[in-house]
């Protein structure tokens, strides 16, 4: 009996998720139409005036460096984290056996 309210719930919680991903997808402009994200002006400024402002020559370098400096540091001290905990589950594990 326990089996089947677990069955209902996975049933729900699914169906929960998957309603919300359509929702999502719905919502998500046309493809290729000129007001879609990637056509504004945040592109032609990072292209134009990037390595003036940023003072490199190679575009991906200016973004991820100068514009998006802090978004990359975080990213990369979670992911430092992540292979930290690891390697400490691991050690865990290990003393267990």
């Amino acid at each position: 009996m326990k089996n089947i309210y677990y069955l209902i719930m996975v049933i729900i919680f699914v169906g929960l998720i998957g309603v919300a991903l359509l929702g999502a997808v719905a919502e998500m402009p046309p493809y290729s139409s000129p007001d879609n994200p990637p056509h504004n002006e945040v592109y032609e400024r990072y292209v134009h005036q990037g390595p003036e402002e940023a003072g490199g020559l190679n575009l991906v370098s200016n973004i991820l460096l100068d514009y998006r400096a802090y978004d990359t540091l975080l990213e990369t001290t979670v992911l430092f984290t992540v292979v930290v905990v690891i390697i400490m589950m691991w050690g865990l594990e290990r003393r267990g056996q």
